[in-house]
């Protein structure tokens, strides 16, 4: 029998799902992510990994992904200016849970597939 936890406690994991879900949530987070660790550093090249985000998208979540401390934005040069984004020591630990999801993606259309 699975053990009863109490309101309060109940109501501080769903906060801290629900701060989860904001931060690494939406269309394009999780794929950016999933770019940058992949070895792709710089914004084109992240763009181009990812299919159907566009430019302003892109810029927005990279912000927003900085924002709250997942990656760091570099600007490097005097006459050709470099920009390279990379995680921060904080969010390496993001890369378990994304292959975590990604086994659980290929297994879940495999169940809907057989339908």
């Amino acid at each position: 029998m699975a053990k009863k936890i109490d309101q309060e406690e109940l109501a501080a994991k769903t906060k801290a799902l629900q701060d989860t879900i904001y931060v690494i949530g939406g269309k394009w987070k999780l794929p950016i992510i999933y770019s940058i660790c992949n070895g792709n550093k710089r914004f084109r090249d992240i763009e181009r990994s990812i299919p159907g985000i566009t430019t302003r998208m892109l810029s927005r979540n990279l912000k927003e992904l900085e924002e709250n401390k997942l990656i760091t934005r570099t600007v490097s040069g005097d006459m050709s200016v470099t920009v390279e984004y990379e995680f921060t020591e904080y969010s390496k630990e993001y890369g378990n849970l994304i292959t975590q999801m990604i086994e659980w993606g290929k297994k879940h259309h495999q169940i809907i597939v057989e339908k």
